[in-house]
Order: structure tokens, then sequence, then C-alpha cells
């Protein structure tokens, strides 16, 4: 058969329309009559809503010896109601085709709702229930007890998750809160009953101290009647604020090596305190901080991955901690990684070496560039879904931020010049007061670490 004569139609190729101007989305803020705070956001398309409740229950009004029981309130909170027992009410969330999710956290106790628009009103009801009239059963709490207590060998045994816990009891105090692991120890989770559960509970959950954040496509939805037929039937009385106590913390310059014999792999985790997003100097840290740290091209990855091949890949980061409405709180700022056991000394070194190099030399405006254009860039993608976008105004609460702090957060860092992030990140890891812990073979790497000088070291039981 022959293709003589046969012609072809190319359709014409599609244009790009023009760009369509964003900004991350803007809530309204309501309170109902019973106290509680409500911002609720929009967003049309987005049938599946998400709803993020802040409750004023920090890890530091746990009692004295009883760390983790804000963490087994949160998982107990779905356990059953006055209504329920702790069966119907997870078979009445999946007949609504909705996850409920808590978790504790050093600001607060975080409920987290994700339901279909069209049953929204149905899984709102089950929440209310389930912050107003919690069951709390004597059974359910010692089941989330021993699972809490299996779940400690499991982080102990995990490299990073080993290494968090020893980096947080060098950095702090012994006698604050955050020196000692979010979710308990085996002693002081072991000593958690359902009386304490409820105490706690009583003690910091009541509508005055909390908020809602409702995100999604309400069209159809009378919200308004929705929120007071459900969340505003949570009563309870008013109270005091809690005073914050104030962040403290010791950086001086040292290593501790998390002694584990015949590791193939030492994790480094490499830290101290900075400020919090209240500081007018975080924009030019996050992108500073990206520059070093943030992904693939960065500075770090580009030594010890790429040029080195000493790991997989190295982040730099900034975790806030704990936010005040005075702007006193404070922020994790941190590397991360694992190497090969022989080459700790090498990388750690390198490591060192690329912090000193950026404080004489500074970035590049390419590296700023393409930081500005990666953070801010994709941020509409960031946000496509209501989850996302709940949950950044649910942290922006919980961090006493303004409601749109988000949005001015991108416009300062497309503002933010080289010199300006230059100079955060450089503030942000000074290479004398750096706190570094190891989880490795100790026989191995203390002393090409010792060798490096860069602070006293110390080896502890892994």
């Amino acid at each position: 058969m022959s293709d003589a004569g046969t012609t072809m139609t190319f359709h014409p190729q599609p244009q790009p329309g023009e760009a369509t101007p964003w900004a991350f989305p803007a809530p309204e803020r309501d309170t109902l009559p019973n106290g509680l705070t409500v911002l609720h956001c929009h967003r049309p398309g987005q049938q599946v809503v998400a709803v993020e409740v802040n409750l004023e229950a920090p890890l530091d009004a746990e009692p004295e010896g009883l760390d983790g029981v804000a963490t087994i309130m949160a998982r107990a909170l779905s356990e059953g109601t006055d209504k329920l027992s702790a069966e119907e009410f997870a078979a009445e969330l999946e007949r609504c085709g909705a996850t409920l999710d808590a978790h504790a956290d050093h600001p607060g106790v975080r409920v987290s709702l994700e339901v279909p628009a069209s049953r929204l009103a149905r899984a709102l009801g089950l929440l209310a229930d389930a912050l107003r009239a919690p069951a709390f059963p004597d059974g359910e709490v010692e089941r989330l007890v021993r699972n809490r207590l299996d779940e400690i060998p499991h982080e102990q045994a995990n490299p990073a998750r080993r290494a968090a816990k020893e980096l947080s009891k060098e950095l702090f105090p012994a006698g604050s809160r955050m020196s000692r692991p979010r979710q308990g120890t085996e002693e002081t989770v072991a000593r958690i009953d359902a009386a304490a559960v409820r105490a706690f509970y009583e003690a910091h959950v009541r509508p005055a101290t909390a908020t809602v954040v409702v995100v999604g496509d309400f069209t159809g939805i009378a919200l308004a009647e929705v929120l007071a037929d459900t969340l505003g039937a949570w009563t309870g009385d008013t109270a005091e604020p809690r005073p914050v106590p104030a962040v403290t913390a010791d950086d001086t310059g040292r290593v501790v090596i998390v002694d584990r014999p015949g590791a193939v792999q030492t994790q480094l985790l490499v830290g101290r305190v900075g400020p919090d997003r209240h500081d007018r100097v975080w924009a030019a840290q996050v992108l500073g901080v990206y520059c070093l740290g943030g992904t693939l091209t960065s500075r770090l990855d580009r030594v010890l991955r790429e040029e080195k091949g000493y790991t997989y890949g190295v982040r730099a980061f900034g975790q806030v901690l704990r936010s005040t409405p005075e702007g006193t709180g404070a922020s994790l700022l941190a590397i991360s990684g694992s190497v090969a056991t022989e080459v700790t000394g090498p990388a750690l070194e390198d490591t060192w070496r690329v912090l000193r190099t950026l404080a004489a030399e500074g970035l590049g405006d390419d590296e700023r560039d393409t930081a500005v254009q990666n953070l801010v860039g994709v941020a509409p993608l960031k946000y496509e879904t209501a989850a996302a976008v709940a949950g950044t105004l649910a942290d922006q609460v919980e961090q006493h931020l303004p409601d749109d702090f988000q949005a001015q957060l991108y416009a300062r860092l497309a503002e933010t010049g080289t010199v300006e992030a230059t100079a955060a990140v450089v503030s942000a890891f000074p290479v004398d007061n750096l706190v570094t812990v190891l989880v490795g073979d100790a026989s191995v790497i203390e002393e090409p670490v010792r060798a490096l000088g860069i602070g006293e070291v110390k080896v502890v039981s892994g």
C-alpha cells in the first residue's frame, strides 16, 4: 500500500494563557457564642473539607511525672463519647468518609478532620462530641498506653529519632519540658491512666481557648448554622491565659556521640536554637537556610553528595518550637543527614568548611534567585488542597501570627536580597555555637571527630 497523496493535518500548538496572580488564601474570622474562635476559608472546587482544631493544652502543662499524658489524651479523643462507644464512633466516621487524627506538641494539641463537603455537618457533629464529652474509657486508655510503650523502643532504635531526642536533651535545661521527649518516656507513660487523662482534659480543653479552622468548598452549605449546631454546642468555662515559660538553651559548641557498635552509617544532627517567625529576620533566614541545605542543588548537597559521595542527602531547616504573642518563642535550626561510618570525620569537616566558606564569601545571586523561584514559585501547587491551607492557617494561630502572615512571607521572600539572606544564614549557623549529635559506632568515629576541634566530645550509650 502506498502513502502517496496522504496528508496530515496538524492542530494549532496550544499557547500559554495569562498568568493568574496568586496569593495565600485569606480567611474570615468569627467567634461563636461559646467563645470558640473560627477561621473559615471558602475554596471553590475543594470538595474535601479540612478542619483543624487548636487546643491550648501545651506540653509544659502536663503534671510532673506524667510526660505523655497530652499525647494519650489526644489519641483518646476518638475512643468514644457520651453517645457512642469507640467502635460506634469509628463506624460513624467511616460512614461519613471522614478521617480524624490528633497529636500533641509543645504549643498544644491539634485535632484534624477531613471529610467530603456533602457530609460536613455529620462529621462536625462527631468532632464536637469528641471535644465536648469524650468518654476516655479505662480499657481504651490502657490500650493506648500499651501502644505508646510499644512504640518507644522502636523510636530508640531509629537513628534519626534517637538523634533528635539527644539534641533536645543537650540544648535545653533538664527542668525544661523541651528537654524531654514530646510523647513521654517509658517511666512517665507507664504512670498514665484514665483518671490522669480526664484531669488533663478538664483542666485545659474548653472552647473559649480553642480555635477551629475550616477550609473547603462551602457552596450550598450554611456554614454558620452548621458550626452553631455542632461545635457551638460545646460548652465550658473561661480560663486565664497560661504564662509561657521563657525558652533558654545552651548552644556551646560540643559533640555527643550516641554509641551504636557495628553501625554502618552515622546519623548526623547539628543544631541550635534561633528566633521564631515573629522575628524580622525570619524571611531572610528561610531563604538563606534553603540555599544552604533546602534542596538537591543546595551547597551542602553539592559538596557532601555530588562531589564527595558521602551521603544520599543532607538538609538544613528551621522548625518552630513555640511562639508567644510577644515574639519570645524559639525555633530549632538544624542540619540533618546520614553518612557512611568511615567518612563521618571527613563529612563533618566538609560541613564546617561549607559554613566557613559561606561566612567568608557569601551566597551568589544565582543561588538566591533559584531559592526564591523554588520557594515562591511552587506555592500555588503546595496549597492546592484544603488540608494544606488549613494546616498553615492553624500553624499561624498556634504561633500567634496575623492571618495574612503567610501571604506577606512570600512577598518578603521575593524582596529579600542576596546580602540579607547571607547574613541571616551565617547568623543561623555560627560554626562555634553548634551542638552536634552523632548516632553511630563510637569506636570508629570518636577519634576522627575529636581531631576536628569543633568542641568537647562525649560518648553516651545508644
